[in-house]
């Protein structure tokens, strides 16, 4: 590992580091994100390093283990280079073909590339896949292309050519005007203007001032601040020392979820390898500059998201949000003016200062520039973590790039933005993906996360899910939150088992209003969103459970019923058996029934008939 001490010594290492690289050499570039581990990624990692020593290859081919490559639902992923040729689905298994048919006889191994599900057309590489070719990455444009455990592969990469140009070609102010004329928007919440931010920050006085990554990642679905992290650690590292010479600031920390430990020791290292360069700490490339940044976990409340609750752990206090003014840029960590952003933010600051505010500023609208990166699962084809230009019609995220909705059933809604966000109906597939457009919808664009539905989806039993979340996760300090949100949570658990009353629907959205104006902080102020918006959108579901006694998508099981059609069954016994509390008789080969006072509505019975004879109502 080189100390570097000057620009120079940067650009000189990164050459030889360069000319070092065989861009002919075969490679195999295994994901060993988060997901791509959970379906076997370390064992088949083994299997093609065994398979490569037993055909004598293990010198020739290199095996480079990856961060997240985004197509989670076809993982593990395995891309052979140079050819790039994209592998889904890999198993340690299919290890000793990959090695004997692509890299020794230059074969494709068919049943490995993706298959269209509509016609089965097999693509080759990556970018033919349709959940890629429709994405536009700029941030994630080096997720599974590098380590993320070597510096070296991110300075192969043009890393790390923004600080320098920070240092040397400009000054802070002209840092910040750079990050203002590329509008950047924060993308964690709301879009505040980044580059407003630390101006404001900037303008404070002191000689102390603090820059934060907020990386407490909490949004149930969401991981696309786990993804970075993992993927490529040095672009979220190199934005933060670039923001902290733009506001003056000689510390930071990185403030992360303890849940995501595989995010934590790829920070670990790359901060270690950071230091050990001369990129972090005293007089960084000679510059005079002194930064260095520290790790702090979170223990997983999802209040400490909230900025002032953030900085509350950090100083070792209960993560409490308090009141502001005063913001965090005027009177922050210990006192002292402090920016935070989040982790995508960071990771656009190097994009805009290497290449320009109008390159970054020509992709998206006019009011949301750039890409916005989304993780998207619940009822789709294609779950995994994606990068679009701001300003893409929901219909393109969906169908284009998400493939559609699983077994041909209709699109709902989605749930956007996480608890705090708000659902938008189909209705609304057109709207493009901005935050205003989504403002103006009742949803928010926040963190990213996606939660697609389809109509077997209960509007009502979702908004249940979300209250119960963030009930569960207010800090209690404030009473709006605190039994505003309980109050509410037990209302929706009424309606949803068939208790619902007339005038429970107004009294909820009644108070959702008052939550919402009352509350201390984000989470009590945005906590009311989702039924607020499910009320806007789906109002029509409510009214169906308190005065019709009927759940529309049949999944609420106060208000369901289910029934064998005799027409149908066959007497096979499958869903007598499987049931646990013997509510389902009749004799072998005849119709069976189901008793509706023993049955607990479960729903294993549809499950397991393979003949389509039970049905919901």
């Amino acid at each position: 590992m080189h100390r570097l001490k000057t620009p120079q010594d940067l650009e000189a290492w990164r050459k030889v580091i360069k000319q070092d690289i065989d861009p002919d050499r075969p490679r195999l570039r295994v994901c060993g994100g988060t997901g791509c581990r959970s379906l076997g990624g370390p064992q088949l990692v083994d299997a093609l390093q065994r398979a490569l020593d037993g055909a004598g290859q293990s010198g020739q081919v290199e095996v480079v283990v990856t961060g997240c490559q985004g197509f989670c639902e076809q993982g593990p992923l395995v891309t052979v280079a140079p050819e790039e040729i994209a592998y889904q689905r890999v198993s340690p298994e299919n290890a000793e073909a990959i090695i004997s048919e692509t890299i020794e006889a230059g074969r494709v191994v068919e049943e490995l590339l993706y298959a269209d599900p509509d016609n089965g057309h097999r693509s080759l590489r990556e970018s033919e896949i349709p959940f890629y070719s429709h994405q536009t990455r700029r941030v994630m444009v080096l997720n599974g292309k590098i380590d993320p455990r070597r510096v070296e592969d991110y300075l192969a990469s043009g890393g790390y050519q923004a600080l320098s140009k920070a240092l040397v070609q400009l000054e802070p102010e002209g840092i910040i005007e750079e990050v203002i004329r590329s509008g950047l928007r924060g993308r964690g919440g709301a879009g505040f203007p980044t580059g407003v931010k630390w101006k404001l920050c900037r303008r404070e006085p002191g000689d102390i001032k603090y820059v934060i990554c907020n990386a407490d990642e909490g949004d149930p679905g969401a991981f696309m601040d786990r993804s970075l992290l993992e993927a490529n650690p040095h672009s979220v590292i190199e934005g933060m020392i670039v923001g902290a010479r733009a506001i003056g600031a000689k510390e930071g920390f990185i403030y992360v979820r303890s849940e995501y430990p595989l995010a934590v020791e790829t920070l670990g290292i790359a901060l270690a390898q950071a230091r050990e360069c001369g990129l972090l700490g005293r007089d960084i490339l000679g510059s005079g500059f002194d930064f260095d940044i520290q790790l702090r976990l979170g223990a997983g409340a999802f209040v400490c998201g909230e900025e002032t609750a953030l900085m509350a752990s950090i100083e070792g206090r209960p993560g409490e949000p308090r009141p502001r003014p005063p913001y965090p840029a005027q009177s922050g960590l210990w006192g002292q003016p402090t920016n935070i952003n989040n982790v995508k933010s960071w990771a656009s600051v190097p994009l805009i200062i290497a290449n320009g505010a109008e390159w970054f500023a020509e992709v998206g609208t006019e009011s949301s520039k750039g890409t916005a990166i989304f993780s998207m699962v619940g009822k789709i084809n294609n779950t995994g973590l994606v990068e679009v230009p701001m300003g893409i019609s929901l219909r393109e995220l969906v169908f284009d790039v998400g493939g559609g909705i699983p077994g041909g059933k209709a699109f709902k809604a989605v749930q956007i933005g996480g608890p705090s966000g708000g659902c938008i109906p189909a209705k609304h597939l057109d709207t493009p993906i901005d935050y205003d457009s989504l403002t103006n919808l009742g949803a928010i664009m926040g963190s990213g996360g996606l939660v697609i539905t389809d109509e077997t989806t209960c509007m009502v039993d979702l908004a249940r899910y979300f209250m119960n979340f963030v009930q569960q996760e207010s800090c209690g300090q404030c009473l709006p939150c605190r039994w505003g949100t309980q109050v509410m949570l037990d209302t929706l658990t009424r309606i949803c088992d068939g208790q619902g009353q007339p005038g429970d629907i107004e009294t909820l959205e009644r108070l959702a209003k008052t939550v919402k104006v009352a509350s201390l902080c984000g989470l009590g102020q945005t906590a009311p969103n989702p039924v607020l918006s499910t009320l806007r959108h789906f109002r029509a579901e409510y009214e169906a459970h308190v005065y019709e006694g009927r759940c529309p998508a049949g999944v609420c099981r106060g208000l369901i019923t289910y029934e064998i059609d005799p027409e149908v069954c066959t007497g096979c016994m499958v869903c007598a058996r499987n049931c646990s509390v013997g509510a389902i008789t009749g004799e072998k080969k005849q119709p069976h029934m189901i008793d509706p006072e023993l049955c607990t509505r479960c729903g294993l019975c549809m499950q397991v008939c393979k003949f389509n004879g039970v049905t919901v109502h």
